[in-house]
């Protein structure tokens, strides 16, 4: 999946960051639109990005890829670290391993930040799934440094691992600062005067860090930016797309009966109250707090069927174990169609090609070809809008809801008249002086100027009755 990076989702949104700052290190402007503004996807991570392909003159593919590698390797030794400070046992980190992207439901689920095995083809390169890596690292680090009642230095170190998670992706840092709070809640003893001194100092740094972060205002972002609104199908079909979890609440339960400061009970608590409480009141977006619900019942039966098959009595301890073994592998036929993103048709299996996968998304770099980096486009394609960005060029609307552009509804609005059959060519004309758009992306036989128009002139066809239209006239 690294080498594929297959595309359906956000990949052009974060092509088009590495992009823009690849261009401008330090004013990259508005990542999608051709405005000058703030942007939260430019974070330590990828201005780290941006360097590198600078330095090594790669191209953002090859960056991206190399994100995917550090963001798969990450996540991985993360989740080992986390579940090696609750069992010690050979079992429990490969359980982890296979439970963490396989116990999710008998429907497709995909959505950055969960690592599910679909949603980990399809999201690599995120920062993210970066993100994700770098949470599970500072909780395992947290519960050794309360353990071992670390210094004030190792606090301070814990403090910028918070804020680098936290401004790499906003969402996951949510979920970050919940794992925190179930380790803290849950450590035995409790923290003493001192190390509860360095906790803050720690903290502190972390909101000194976000304070001064120059590429965007952090507590800006509280206003959510309209994000509600495409958070909402979060909530539907809980019981198909996470059923398998099921025994991690049960394992859960188990833990908590055992010990009500248990932090994997506790984080499952605090994730779930955060997910609910954005139901109920409407705020959609609070549902990214997914992966804390998920993560931990994964862990929690990882580790409690480890912990059963090396110290239990008689046939029944491998009970657990076979049933947690059952899940898996129906977790695994469930997602399954991901082989069809790495493998060609006639080499997926024939028991597989008829499993349901998430579809691919179409690419336009047969236009991304003809169109100079930092040039216009015009077009209302769902897909071109989400993936030309990645090669440089912008559009006219942005694809994704923005809390830094205050002119994203008048985009919006003019790209939809421009698109429109009753719009008069006076007032086309008009909408692509005004946006200094040199090119048009839409359907032949579509709604805008026609191809034939004086104002026109053809610079490609592509794929699904797609034209490339260079603006001569504005």
């Amino acid at each position: 999946m690294v080498v594929r990076l297959p595309w359906s989702g956000d990949l052009g949104m974060h092509g088009a960051v590495l992009e823009r700052l690849r261009a401008d290190l330090v004013h990259p402007g508005n990542p999608l639109v051709d405005e000058d503004t703030d942007s939260p996807y430019y974070s330590p991570w990828t201005v780290s990005l941006a360097l590198v392909a600078t330095a090594g003159g790669w191209s953002t593919f090859a960056v991206l890829r190399l994100a995917a590698l550090a963001g798969l390797v990450l996540l991985g030794t993360g989740t080992a670290a986390f579940v090696r400070t609750f069992s010690r046992r050979r079992g429990a980190v490969p359980l982890a391993l296979l439970c963490v992207p396989l116990l999710y439901g008998v429907r497709l689920f995909a959505w950055s930040g969960v690592p599910g095995l679909t949603s980990l083809c399809l999201t690599l390169a995120y920062p993210s799934t970066f993100a994700l890596g770098l949470a599970l690292h500072l909780w395992a680090l947290l519960r050794r440094a309360l353990a071992q009642a670390w210094g004030p230095v190792g606090f301070l170190g814990l403090g910028v691992l918070l804020a680098g998670v936290l401004l790499c992706h906003q969402f996951t840092g949510a979920v970050a600062v919940l794992g925190a709070t179930a380790v803290l809640l849950g450590a035995r003893p409790g923290p003493g005067t001192a190390v509860r001194r360095r906790l803050a100092a720690g903290a502190a740094l972390a909101l000194a860090l976000l304070l001064c972060w120059p590429y965007y205002p952090f507590l800006a972002l509280a206003g959510g930016g309209g994000l509600d609104a495409i958070h909402r199908p979060l909530y539907g079909h809980l019981a198909q797309k996470f059923c398998l979890a099921g025994l991690g609440v049960v394992a859960l339960a188990v833990r908590w009966r055992r010990d009500h400061r248990d932090p994997l009970a506790l984080l499952f608590v605090l994730g779930t109250v955060a997910f609910a409480a954005g139901w109920v009141s409407g705020h959609y977006a609070w549902g990214r707090v997914l992966p804390a619900v998920l993560i931990s019942a994964q862990l929690a039966l990882a580790v409690e069927v480890a912990e059963t098959a090396a110290s239990g009595a008689g046939r029944r301890r491998w009970v657990p174990a076979a049933v947690t073994g059952a899940a898996l592998l129906a977790g695994a036929w469930t997602q399954a169609g991901v082989l069809a993103y790495v493998l060609r048709e006639d080499a997926v299996p024939p028991g597989l090609r008829d499993v349901p996968s998430v579809a691919l998304w179409p690419r336009f770099g047969w236009a991304a070809a003809k169109v100079p980096k930092g040039a216009t486009v015009m077009t209302d394609d769902y897909y071109a809008l989400r993936t030309l960005p990645a090669y440089g060029p912008y559009t006219v609307a942005p694809a994704y809801p923005d809390a830094f552009l205050p002119d994203e509804k008048r985009r919006r609005e003019a790209t939809r008249r421009y698109f429109t059959p009753a719009t008069s060519r006076a007032e086309r004309l008009g909408i692509l002086k005004e946006y200094g758009v040199r090119w048009v992306l839409q359907k032949n036989g579509g709604a805008g100027l026609p191809p034939g128009d004086p104002a026109l002139r053809a610079a490609a066809r592509g794929p699904g009755g797609f034209a490339l239209l260079e603006v001569v006239e504005r």
